[in-house]
């Protein structure tokens, strides 16, 4: 079907139905801009909703297929605009803005051995004259960065986007900002007055002078109206963090700092230990000893606990140590951490030491400081530093890392090859189609005010400037393939291989929220897709000879995540077989949803009360017989409110993971589709079906774990309920905000 808009403005075609003859229609699911004849100088083609191998499509359709496709990918030359559909892909070289200053440089990341990154989508930006090989930035926040018509925000969604914002840009515009702005950084002076000051109901706010000010330059006169409306209207407050909600003091234990490993959000870094004492880059040996650990190993030597993979270890040593020195030099405090825990009887994980490294003498030393768990007194106080420099190396390398590197960046290659090799006939198209829902447009926003130099992540986060370069090294290693949950398990200790599981894996331990709950999520999803895959390729030979899925594979591989190319074996599967096709595509939604969904709407519930995770310290801990150590022992709070961010770095992060952490009234979860006349095969939609009831028989099987206190990590000592791969299959949008529950089909926020 051709559709010509012969109109001045764009827009929203949903669905066309051709009621072809008395028994008989065509039904075409659009969801797609139509921009004016007069800019795009072509008809816009839709295929209907039957789908087609290559090999399949009608002899009529040959031609427009491959037209379309090529339209789609464009000729990779001069500037998008706002009308234009086309594909193409760009290294991260929009982060940096040399025009300010060389502060605010950056490493050009991807096409390079020394920045490897993944590929995000080019938009053609006029370069720097400072620098001819970065973009160009706006002077002020910009929602305008070209993202293709169809892979934008609806209307709707960015007007919630939009107010939920400028809400969080009213909390954040607190009194104390004034100050802050002004040169004055001010502290907490107790954990009662930050619980009072960020949750209060009675709080007000005021726009004047340098606020203001300050607020113009950054924002567009449209937000900053919007702001100064709200901020008179409305008493500010954030909602209490479920943290803190009914235990304000539950998230300084050390069950739950050992818990949150399990069901927090960051809870597929921890791993099994391997051999003790742990050895990091370059064979440098942990100073932990036998002797710190073995009183808390339930009478189990050191070794022996290790042969009956008992010890576990949250490791960010090896890449932080590497930038530490250069991290530092910013102003920050931060340490490159171990933690070694020990798995219980009731399955809870004890911790039983932390190591916190510094740079040493320049020729590759290490100085190295080792805390033990204590109960009471300064050693208490002490642990509780110690804990706290740990969640800081974790905010980090979940924001970094676990959130942003691998879900957000490693997702748009697929997303940019899928459009430019795979028609909208073609049935993994139509698959893969609702994972891709608004990730491009959030990337794109990311890059305009979170990533980019001086931005948010950077204001807030330990890495500082160093952050996306941080991202890059640890890109360096990433393996597609091990972002599959059931090899991740195994790669990390926590499984081993059973073929009569369904997954093919058994858990060493049961009571491992993140990793029970997205085993039964993978093997769904992979019952779906494998069924799906199988209906429509009768054999392997018909995967190897579909010339579109081969290219599609192809391009992912050597140019979205180019530089992972060299690792082909132990990144990539061959898309030679059935299996491994159907592999490959629970993997992508795998990570695209139920991943996705584990690292971040989780955010405000933990992170929404900043001493449980902080994202950066201002003093290290005090050596004792130092007049630090003496003002430590005067007052540990104290001394501890002065080591965590201060009152606008803290503000300013809770506006972020106020916004992140909510679902939107359009969010569309695993196992519904925003049309249910996406595929015109009967056969498929009752596969698609069954998929909805194997997700609501896991949502059955999550409530019961979360009622059967035997499992203690299922809630914890704060009473947090594991909740975050629930699918909320049943949720058509009434239910929005911070939920804590539900699995977006796609990386939507």
């Amino acid at each position: 079907m051709a559709v010509k808009n012969r109109g001045r403005r764009e827009f929203l075609l949903k669905s066309v139905t051709l009621e072809v003859s008395e028994n008989r229609s065509v039904h075409f699911d659009c969801n797609s801009w139509v921009y004016p004849i007069i800019k795009t100088n072509a008809d816009r083609l839709f295929f209907a909703n039957t789908s087609y191998l290559p090999s399949q499509t009608p002899a009529a359709l040959q031609s427009l297929r491959q037209e379309e496709l090529a339209n789609l990918r464009g000729n990779g030359r001069g500037e998008r605009k706002e009308w234009e559909r086309i594909y193409d892909y760009d290294r991260y070289n929009d982060l940096g803005d040399p025009e300010k200053g060389h502060h605010h440089e950056r490493p050009i990341l991807g096409g390079t051995r020394s920045y490897p990154y993944p590929r995000r989508c080019r938009t053609g930006r006029p370069l720097s004259t400072q620098d001819r090989a970065t973009e160009t930035r706006k002077k002020v926040i910009n929602l305008d960065f070209y993202v293709p018509p169809d892979d934008r925000f609806s209307p709707v969604k960015l007007s919630e986007f939009i107010s939920n914002s400028i809400r969080a840009i009213v909390h954040f515009v607190i009194p104390e900002v004034k100050s802050v702005f002004e040169g004055s950084i001010r502290n907490f002076e107790s954990f009662g007055q930050m619980r009072k000051d960020l949750y209060s109901s009675h709080r007000r706010s005021i726009l004047e002078g340098v606020v203001m000010e300050k607020l113009k330059a950054l924002l567009p006169e449209a937000f900053i109206k919007e702001v100064v409306r709200v901020v008179k209207e409305n008493p500010l407050k954030f909602p209490i963090p479920e943290v803190i909600a009914t235990d304000e003091n539950a998230w300084m234990s050390d069950e739950e700092f050992g818990r949150e490993m399990l069901a927090g959000l960051n809870p597929a870094v921890i791993r099994c230990l391997e051999r003790f004492p742990p050895v990091g880059r370059g064979g440098k040996v942990s100073s932990i000893k036998a002797s710190h650990i073995e009183r808390n190993l339930e009478g189990l030597s050191a070794d022996r606990a290790v042969e009956s993979r008992r010890i576990f270890i949250l490791d960010h040593h090896d890449y932080i140590m590497q930038y530490l020195r250069r991290i530092n030099e910013q102003g920050v405090c931060i340490y490159a951490s171990r933690t070694l825990l020990f798995l219980r009887h009731d399955q809870t994980l004890k911790p039983l030491a932390i190591e916190l490294s510094l740079p040493g003498d320049g020729k590759g030393g290490e100085i190295n400081r080792v805390f033990l768990p204590a109960s009471q007194g300064s050693e208490r106080a002490l642990w509780q530093l110690a804990k706290t420099h740990v969640a800081v190396n974790d905010s980090g390398h979940h924001q970094l890392i676990s959130h942003w590197l691998h879900t957000h960046a490693a997702v748009e290659p697929f997303i940019i090859a899928t459009r430019r090799q795979l028609s909208a006939m073609h049935p993994i198209y139509k698959l893969l189609d609702p994972h891709f829902k608004d990730t491009m447009h959030i990337n794109s926003l990311a890059r305009s005010v979170l990533l980019n130099a001086g931005g948010i992540l950077e204001m807030t986060m330990f890495p500082g400037k160093f952050a996306l370069e941080m991202s890059s090294a640890i890109y360096r290693n990433w393996r597609f393939r091990e972002q599959a949950l059931p090899l991740d398990l195994l790669k990390r200790g926590i499984a081993v291989e059973d073929p009569g599981e369904p997954s093919g894996v058994r858990l060493r331990f049961e009571d491992y929220p993140y990793a029970v709950d997205g085993l039964d999520v993978w093997v769904a999803i992979e019952t779906w897709v494998t069924n799906y895959c199988a209906y429509f390729y009768p054999n392997d030979r018909s995967v190897a000879s579909d010339d579109e899925i081969q290219s599609w594979w192809h391009e992912v591989r050597t140019v979205g995540h180019g530089d992972r190319r060299d690792d082909e074996d132990g990144c990539w599967l061959p898309l030679d077989s059935v299996a491994n096709l159907s592999q490959t595509l629970t993997t992508l939604i795998w990570i695209a949803s139920a991943l996705h969904a584990a690292v971040n709407f989780g955010q405000f519930a933990y992170a929404g009360y900043p001493p449980n995770r902080p994202t950066r310290c201002r003093k290290f801990i005090p050596l004792e017989g130092t007049p630090e150590f003496a003002e430590f022992l005067r007052d540990p709070d104290k001394y501890y409110l002065e080591m965590v961010p201060d009152r606008f770095t803290t503000t300013l992060g809770l506006a972020l993971i106020e916004v992140l952490s909510g679902h939107t009234a359009e969010e569309v979860y695993l196992g519904q589709r925003a049309s249910s006349e996406w595929t015109d095969d009967a056969n498929v939609l009752h596969m698609f079906q069954q998929f909805g009831d194997d997700l609501r028989k896991v949502e059955k099987r999550i409530e019961e774990r979360n009622g059967n206190r035997g499992l203690k990590n299922r809630s914890g000592p704060a009473q947090v309920p594991y909740t975050l791969l629930y699918p909320d299959t049943s949720n058509l949008g009434a239910d929005k905000g911070v939920t804590g529950r539900g699995i977006p089909n796609s990386v939507s926020i």
